[in-house]
């Protein structure tokens, strides 16, 4: 015995699955600041490596201060490409370069914050080592990172906060 066939619209149609229009995460990581704050962490492992390298690179040219500040710059770029990209989601041209002007304001204030360490590390100890200023940059560049964090969060990306 032979069945009727079934009709052509509906051996075409398969059924369809759209994609949830937000992702439910459980735990801490619910929380938009958590999960900002890890890709941030990541980034920053990144950009305090490669500027760390090319402070200890440049330094024997240019003195502490200068090879502390062409790190900064350097790395600033990448820095606010991959925290646009990769820790607030932002993809296309759309402010990209105001956000990239702004990214340097924030890396001024970095400077202002790492510079000023290394000035207090050459006021009480002149002799300092490079190891020595290795750690003052560091350690100031931790207070900076916290710095820089803010301002994104709430200056430069404030418009992907929830992401």
């Amino acid at each position: 015995m032979e069945t009727p066939a079934a009709p052509a619209a509906q051996l075409t149609q398969q059924p369809t699955r759209s994609a949830p229009a937000t992702r439910h995460y459980r735990g801490i990581f619910r929380f938009p600041l958590v999960r900002q704050l890890l890709r941030f962490t990541g980034v920053g492992i990144i950009c305090t490596a490669t500027s760390l390298a090319l402070y200890a690179l440049l330094r024997p040219w240019l003195g502490p201060q200068l090879a502390n500040a062409a790190a900064l710059v350097l790395t600033s770029l990448m820095n606010t490409a991959l925290n646009r990209r990769l820790t607030f989601k932002i993809s296309g041209q759309r402010r990209m370069a105001r956000d990239h002007l702004n990214g340097m304001i924030v890396i001024a204030v970095a400077l202002v914050i790492t510079g000023g360490g290394l000035g207090v590390l050459h006021w009480l100890h002149p002799d300092a080592t490079v190891s020595d200023e290795l750690w003052t940059t560091t350690l100031s560049g931790f207070v900076a990172t916290a710095v820089r964090f803010t301002m994104l969060r709430h200056w430069i990306f404030r418009r992907a906060r929830h992401i």
